[in-house]
């Protein structure tokens, strides 16, 4: 059972649009599904544009620099699409990105962050695991939210290393892959751990294969839903929402890479079998590599 509290979510208000535009939705690559399947079932009316950016993922091996150039050109390229606001869903990307994001883009807009108070505050045996990216853990907002909440909670944090590549080629349960989960977990259960931080929109997708390693000794806490539900109340604050109940609601789906990958996961998790656009974003860091 996912724990459905939210850390507290990077947001900002500072432009109106019209209700029927549609909302953005961005991720290094494939693991925002998560917050796109979320957010299809709170606002199911609304239109969605997901874009993975899966030529470079992923973002949590890349340097700070890299994460943000490629967040502002992706973020400007769907403001330039016409989106009434913004769901960063990607922990890295909001990490290393969010406040020059707020700063220079006028749509509403919202962040992700690893759950480490909704984690505090369901464990009874005061260990808590975090699977996070290396940019992540190494980021100030990650060390802050510990500094702020972990109280007498001990966390064991663990990078997961390869998790969104596999996720990201639609492996959610190879041998291979259930051999490295196992490695990440069992330190986290001989610490006598209750409760796992899924700090990448990425491990969702894992949640199974997670149960089947640990059965129900960790309370997984997932923040996509409530990503979805302070979206949601962003909108209303705005008086975006969209009330027009006869309106399409399939995603449009968009890759910086072939798409194949993300229509089969999206196939596979979400039941939307939707074709990929590819689309090219260029941007200060990438541009040289592809022109």
């Amino acid at each position: 059972m996912s724990a459905g509290a939210v850390s507290p979510v990077i947001t900002n208000a500072r432009a109106a649009s019209n209700a029927s535009a549609p909302v953005g939705i961005f991720d290094s690559g494939l693991g925002g599904l998560s917050v796109l399947r979320a957010t299809r079932a709170v606002l199911p009316h609304d239109r969605l544009i997901y874009v993975a950016d899966s030529l470079h993922a992923p973002y949590g091996e890349k340097d700070d620099d890299f994460i943000v150039d490629r967040t502002m050109a992706i973020g400007e390229w769907l403001v330039a699409q016409g989106a009434k606001a913004l769901v960063v869903a990607c922990n890295t990307a909001t990490a290393q990105s969010i406040a020059l994001v707020r700063e220079r883009l006028s749509i509403p807009l919202v962040g992700v962050e690893p759950g480490v108070k909704p984690a505090v505050s369901v464990s009874k045996t005061r260990v808590v695991g975090a699977l996070v990216t290396a940019v992540t853990l190494r980021s100030a907002r990650f060390q802050s939210l510990l500094d702020r909440y972990a109280g007498d909670c001990r966390f064991i944090c663990q990078p997961g290393h390869g998790l969104v590549q596999a996720v990201e080629r639609c492996d959610t349960s190879s041998p291979p892959l259930m051999a490295l989960l196992e490695s990440y977990l069992a330190p986290m259960l001989d610490a006598n751990a209750d409760t796992l931080v899924l700090g990448c929109t990425h491990y969702p997708f894992l949640d199974r294969a997670i149960r089947d390693i640990v059965g129900e000794r960790l309370q997984l806490v997932d923040t996509s839903v409530a990503i979805a539900r302070q979206l949601k109340r962003l909108l209303e604050l705005n008086h975006l929402k969209n009330a027009d109940v006869d309106a399409p609601n399939m995603p449009r789906f968009c890759s910086t890479a072939d798409g194949e990958a993300q229509r089969q996961l999206a196939a596979a998790l979400l039941q939307l079998d939707a074709p990929v656009e590819h689309v090219h974003i260029p941007s200060r860091r990438t541009e040289p590599d592809i022109s």
